[in-house]
């Protein structure tokens, strides 16, 4: 694909990692409930290869995904790396055997994480890995989380991370992380619905970070909206691809990560780059996000 069909191309501030806006989110590729090998681990090979092939450089994953699953998938499917490829991982949680997701959010539990996310990806040093507060469900809670982000700049001095995002979290949270490490994105539940962001991903633009949606299609309940599905069918496109698209003309500096297991989804996900939606399109579609209770 061309870097146009990518949605174009974003640099992670004080970096020289540059990425297509569309990239991969690797959550998926693990068992049900996120636990456990996948039923076909070729197919996930599969996905990760064509992904790649297609041109994503940029692959959001976690070690508690599975637990460890799906980076060793990551490791298996794309090692020796290819250049550029960017590969953006997360810290903070853990998937005891009672398949919870419960915090590791001590120094000792960072640190580890930080080993088994290398270990299990056969790199050196991780080159982004985002701190992920803890909230009430997908919603970030205010509280310092100070103590973790100066963990991570440790690690960073290292040599063991190159650069430190922010996953779960709020403005003021954001705003006291800077004054210990530059942050280099934010990941946030947004989507095409749930706007409780508007705001924040319209500052972090103004600044140049990067703003990545988790769940950019619902997550575990994908969207529904007759609106959606209305344009949809208007566009001869599906309201996931609409969804996408709508994200990608929100703001430059968002950058997608939808996850799937399945390589005709994964084709159907980067073909809503070649989307583009009218203003007035744009505007009906702005309504969805108006009619959904603030959380």
């Amino acid at each position: 694909m061309t870097e146009s069909v990518l949605g174009g191309h974003f640099t992670f501030p004080g970096t020289s990692l540059t990425v297509h806006r569309m990239g991969y989110g690797a959550m998926q590729l693990a068992g049900r409930g996120v636990w456990g090998p996948p039923k076909d681990p070729d197919a996930a090979v599969a996905v990760l290869r064509e992904a790649v092939a297609a041109g994503v450089n940029h692959i959001d994953t976690s070690d508690f995904y599975g637990p460890h699953v799906t980076n060793q998938i990551i490791k298996q499917a794309l090692h020796p790396y290819p250049k550029g490829l960017v590969i953006v991982t997360k810290l903070g949680a853990k998937r005891p055997p009672d398949r919870s997701w419960q915090k590791a959010i001590s120094p000792e539990e960072l640190a580890s994480a930080v080993q088994d996310n290398l270990t299990n990806l056969g790199l050196d040093a991780i080159d982004v890995a985002n701190y992920r507060a803890f909230g009430q469900g997908e919603a970030p809670a205010e509280g310092s989380i100070a103590p973790q982000v100066r963990v991570l700049a440790e690690l960073q001095r290292k040599g063991l991370i190159r650069h430190i995002g922010l996953s779960n979290v709020t403005a003021a949270q954001i705003a006291e992380a800077q004054t210990i490490a530059e942050i280099v994105c934010v990941q946030n539940f947004y989507n095409i619905a749930h706007r409780d962001d508007d705001a924040l991903v319209d500052d972090l633009a103004k600044r140049g970070i990067p703003y990545v949606p988790f769940f950019p299609l619902g997550g575990f309940t994908p969207l529904q909206s007759t609106t959606l599905s209305t344009v949809a069918q208007r566009l001869e496109a599906t309201p996931m691809q609409v969804a996408l698209a709508w994200l990608l003309q929100r703001s430059p500096n968002i950058l997608l990560i939808p996850g799937t297991s399945s390589v005709a989804h994964l084709r159907e996900n980067l073909a809503a780059t070649e989307l583009k939606l009218s203003p007035e399109t744009v505007a009906e579609l702005d309504g969805i996000g108006a009619a959904v209770p603030s959380s």
